[in-house]
């Protein structure tokens, strides 16, 4: 192998085992499909651009701006228990709390690719981060 392949490996498998593309996360209540079951836990990836924009040009967001994050969501969560696809329809039937904590997700690991909480110890200052917590919360 030449230098610039090795080099360019050894770059890449750096930069991958720092840059975390998808995030789990469980629902504080949980979808409840038709059937009664209850899925919580999930996996949310990265947002595209294309995940960003497309959704504009669909007629439902351009009747109502707010059905946005319900596209979004559904373009970005890659998997809710074992509901085989999350679609906006899925999206529409959460709890206003699932949705809530989905967006603040979305926000927190779009912001800086990962799903923390900057902090300060009360009592010496010490600043750090808290990881975002899959149970729901902090």
């Amino acid at each position: 192998m030449d230098v610039v392949g090795r080099d360019c490996v050894d770059a890449t498998e750096g930069d991958a085992a720092m840059f975390q593309t998808e995030h789990e996360f469980t629902l504080p209540l949980g979808y409840v499909d038709t059937q009664g079951n209850l899925h919580r836990e999930g996996v949310m990836r990265l947002a595209t651009a294309a995940d960003e924009i497309l959704p504009l040009k669909d007629p439902r967001v351009q009747s109502n701006q707010a059905y946005v994050v319900v596209i979004l969501l559904s373009r970005v969560i890659t998997r809710l228990g074992n509901v085989s696809q999350v679609t906006p329809k899925i999206i529409e039937n959460l709890y206003a709390a699932d949705l809530t904590y989905l967006q603040d997700v979305y926000n927190r690991i779009n912001r800086n690719g990962k799903a923390s909480l900057p902090a300060v110890c009360p009592q010496c200052t010490h600043a750090f981060e808290v990881e975002l917590q899959a149970e729901g919360g902090l």
